[in-house]
């Protein structure tokens, strides 16, 4: 008998995945028959913790991924950069400080700091900043500067939207690019009422509005309109009447920041002669470069861990911080700041875990851009990757739990939804999934994906 046993066992689980099998198969037909999805594509893979296969329909088959890609590049970020990485901003001068006046210029520079400024972290919100830097420029003698405060960009190149984005996201929080120096993640709130802005959270300096929104609706229906270095913005679309906030990105944060600092000099009585600058609009108008010195160092600010960061940009989906990882793999690993260099080394990264290239065409880091292309299959094998790696609980902790307990990253895109992720059935089965759907016209896409998942509860 007990030599009869493991054969028993291995019957038993054959039986299981086989049902778990139909199950999911029966599941699939009936949503691809459902009249939302009468033209729609789907990718599908399901393995077991060991990655043993289960079921798949079309699980090789690339479709636009949305916000499942951050899989991608959180797991190659901790991997690479380690959980303990840190993005480091300083302030540095030129000339020389004499009887309490800076003779020369004040520079911020920065390695690209995706959380200078934000307001998700205890301790590294934009007052804290400030306070250290008011702070060091006290404590060196300086009341008064009279050369420029210049914003150095200049680490990573000068793109800051990847290629392929919209033109409908650019100008929205979700759609912010990227620069060498970010700040409040270059993200600003802009309170509407009866169709009017009444204020903005932050100054977007030499900017002007032109606004179209209509009132009527129930509902956010806005669209903000920002474009990199320009000085137009603009905002249409339907909202409620009453008063609401809508938040846009920031068009020059550099900019914006270099304006916020100089009325912290008012504030602080520190005097101010100069301009506000930065090395992107000194490439703009043609003007010499102006380079922040090594020396003279006044401050070094260095953000949270890049465990903690990770942990948002999977939790709340913040695409900028994945445009920000990826250049700044780009400038680790390949010594250049820009997205087709971090884009480049993401995608060998999981080619060299065994992924096979055509199932992983990536446009950006995030998941933002519709030129992606990831199969189900390809998310399943990064996540039994990232499982068996010490990092994996820093990694699994940023998932959110949704569908009634399911411990999974989602996207969400016009007529696209996905799922990716993690779950323990009732009865103790582990599951790696992964599941997309392109071209899905109905209007609860996510219940519609539920119905085929719930087989795995």
């Amino acid at each position: 008998m007990k030599k009869l046993m493991p054969f028993i066992l291995l019957i038993s689980q054959l039986y299981f995945t086989q049902n778990v099998a139909q199950n999911l198969d029966a599941a699939t037909k009936k949503l691809l028959a459902s009249a939302p999805a009468y033209s729609a594509n789907v990718s599908i893979y399901v393995a077991d913790e060991n990655g043993n296969f289960i079921y798949e329909n079309n699980g090789n088959k690339g479709l636009s991924s949305a916000s499942t890609q951050k899989i991608f590049t959180a797991a190659a970020a901790l991997e690479t950069l380690g959980n303990d990485f840190q993005y480091v901003t300083t302030a540095s001068y030129s000339g020389k400080v004499s009887g309490g006046n800076l003779e020369g210029n004040l520079f911020i520079t920065s390695t690209g700091d995706p959380t200078l400024g934000s307001w998700r972290y205890d301790g590294y919100k934009p007052e804290n900043f400030k306070q250290k830097l008011i702070q060091s420029i006290k404590e060196k003698g300086i009341s008064k500067i009279v050369g420029d405060l210049i914003i150095d960009d200049s680490y990573f190149d000068f793109q800051t939207i990847p290629g392929g984005w919209a033109w409908n996201d650019l100008g929205n929080y979700y759609g912010a690019g990227v620069w060498g120096v970010n700040w409040r993640e270059n993200q600003f709130d802009m309170q509407m009422a009866g169709g009017e802005i009444k204020n903005l959270n932050i100054d977007l300096p030499n900017v002007t509005w032109v606004n179209e929104i209509k009132t009527g609706g129930s509902s956010d229906q806005s669209l903000i309109f920002t474009a990199p270095h320009s000085d137009v913005a603009y905002i249409n679309g339907i909202l409620p009447a009453k008063a609401m906030t809508v938040s846009g990105a920031t068009p020059n944060p550099p900019f914006t920041l270099g304006h916020e600092i100089k009325n912290w000099f008012q504030e602080a009585g520190i005097e101010f002669m100069g301009k506000v600058t930065s090395t992107s609009q000194q490439k703009i108008t043609g003007e010499k470069i102006s380079s922040a010195p090594k020396s003279n160092l006044l401050l070094e600010y260095q953000s949270p861990t890049l465990d903690k960061i990770i942990f948002w940009f999977m939790r709340k989906s913040v695409n900028f911080y994945g445009e920000t990882l990826i250049k700044t793999l780009g400038k680790e690993k390949k010594n250049e700041g820009s997205f087709n260099a971090g884009i480049s080394y993401l995608k060998d990264f999981w080619k060299a875990k065994g992924i096979n290239s055509a199932m992983i065409n990536f446009a950006d880091g995030s998941g933002l851009s519709p030129q992606n292309y990831v199969s189900a299959r390809a998310e399943v094998q990064s996540l039994l990757y990232s499982k068996k790696q010490p990092w994996f609980n820093e990694f699994f902790d940023g998932f959110p739990t949704q569908g009634n307990g399911m411990k999974m990253k989602s996207g969400t895109m016009k007529n696209t939804k996905t799922f990716a992720g993690y779950h323990t059935s009732k009865d103790g089965k582990k599951y790696v999934f992964a599941i997309i759907i392109n071209n899905y016209q109905g209007g609860n896409s996510s219940d519609a994906l539920y119905q085929v998942l719930n087989v795995l509860k």
